[in-house]
């Protein structure tokens, strides 16, 4: 869970469920003991030789719970658009689309924007947490932007040592503007004394998409930073967190398959 995206009142809800004292607390405060919380049942782990199975176990958690709340965003999207209105069909059927096929073409359009969203929150979370199990001293980090007014800060997916991870599952903008606010957060990144890292899981297919990316793996490559993606991104994080985290999800996906 990100605790860093809770708002106050849920993280201290969260909190209680951890048994930590939120008394008198901000949430910077909260968020550090949320973290500490995690490092000690880590440690601990790591001292019973246990931790690859708490690894295993916490992702496979952080996916029951985003299919849980993947299948009630779908199903209350499908209930609203039962009373959405329905007259650009017209133009559906102008263009040889039935009915029937416009309804569903809607229907899979609205489900899978959450899929996609909920997708690359999931598996982001999941590289984050591997490295977080490697790293004691790792974390998501803000650093002030250096370059430009806008935004005023800048996040780090992952601060390992001097290394700053920023993690995508894929990446299939067209937007030329794109090139340009990663230029500034990667200068950022520098002016803070960083190394950026950028750890790509899913390469785009489209010509245009894919251009971009070539041109976002120079950018890397001309400030001395690195740039992963594909296979290339599966294996740095096994490299850096000595976690095949390609593996565990296979191994969860093969699970979901085999209870169907």
């Amino acid at each position: 869970m990100k605790v860093e995206k809770l708002s106050k009142t849920d993280l201290d809800l969260y909190c209680g469920t951890l048994e930590i004292d939120i008394t008198k607390k901000n949430k910077a405060e909260l968020i550090q003991d949320v973290y500490e919380h995690r490092r000690k049942i880590i440690d601990q782990a790591r001292l019973d030789g246990n931790c690859f199975e708490l690894l295993k176990e916490t992702i496979e958690d952080i996916a029951d719970r985003y299919a849980e709340n993947l299948d009630i965003k779908i199903a209350d999207r499908k209930h609203e658009m039962k009373s959405d209105d329905n007259s650009h069909y017209l133009i559906y059927r102008v263009l040889g689309i039935s009915y029937e096929e416009g309804t569903l073409i809607d229907v899979y359009q609205n489900a899978g924007r959450f899929l996609y969203k909920y997708a690359g929150s999931f598996l982001e979370e999941a590289a984050i947490l591997c490295l977080y199990y490697s790293n004691s001293d790792g974390r998501r980090t803000l650093v002030a932007n250096n370059e430009t007014t806008k935004p005023k800060n800048f996040e780090i997916d992952f601060l390992n040592g001097n290394d700053a991870i920023e993690i995508k599952w894929r990446d299939a903008t067209t937007d030329g503007d794109h090139i340009t606010k990663e230029h500034t957060r990667v200068k950022n990144m520098k002016s803070h004394g960083y190394r950026p890292i950028r750890v790509m899981f899913y390469y785009p297919q489209r010509e245009q998409a894919i251009k971009i990316q070539e041109t976002l793996k120079t950018l890397y490559a001309g400030v001395d930073g690195e740039y992963y993606a594909g296979d290339d991104a599966w294996d740095y994080i096994e490299r850096i967190s000595g976690y095949d985290l390609k593996a565990i999800l296979t191994s969860i996906a093969e699970k979901r398959d085999a209870e169907k």
